[in-house]
């Protein structure tokens, strides 16, 4: 590029990262972000997420989390893609108490959790048995007209019964019923198959 005399962009030193950190080359990383610096490219949030997505990607959550306390002292206010990455890296590290606690200073900033944020809790915290909370997030991501998918309802519809909240599973079948009118044979099936 710079014989080329075609300068860089944000764009060009966040797919140097992106690679940079699937290779684990924490150094290279460090020589990226000197080099925005003598390029005159800022660091702003779209390359803070891609910093805290790479690091949760290698289940470095904490890691990333620290990225994002760094973007607060110096001014850069995160969106709400950087806590999707954040919650669904503490999600998949088991660490479903940091991601709830995320998802709560997310909103709390007035930023909106998109469908993936509300899908990726209901799946997760259905994994770990917590019925109760992944119905109230799926009820808040349903009011919007989200829905996660067959499976993810399935698991929380069979948890919920194992937890005797069989009312509450009828409940999120006729909910999924009525906007899924395609797969009202298949919850059929999973409703017959509940304890009365």
């Amino acid at each position: 590029m710079k014989s080329k005399g075609i300068k860089p962009n944000a764009a060009t030193f966040g797919t140097l990262l992106a690679g940079f950190y699937a290779e684990e080359k924490y150094e290279d990383v460090g020589k990226v972000l000197n080099l925005m610096k003598e390029h005159g490219v800022s660091v702003g949030v779209s390359t803070y997420n891609i910093r805290i997505r790479s690091l949760c990607m290698l289940k470095k959550s904490n890691e990333a989390k620290a990225l994002l306390d760094g973007m607060l002292s110096k001014g850069i206010m995160p969106n709400s893609t950087t806590y999707n990455h954040l919650i669904y890296g503490f999600c998949r590290e088991g660490n479903l108490e940091e991601a709830k606690r995320l998802f709560k200073s997310m909103v709390n900033k007035g930023l909106k959790p998109d469908s993936h944020c509300y899908f990726t809790l209901v799946y997760f915290l259905c994994q770990s048995g917590d019925f109760e909370t992944a119905l109230r997030f799926c009820k808040e991501s349903m009011e919007k007209n989200w829905v996660p998918n067959f499976s993810t309802m399935k698991a929380l519809v069979k948890g919920l019964a194992s937890i005797s909240k069989v009312e509450e599973a009828k409940e999120l079948i006729k909910n999924v019923k009525e906007k899924f009118s395609k797969n009202a044979d298949a919850w059929d099936e999973i409703e017959k198959d509940l304890p009365q």
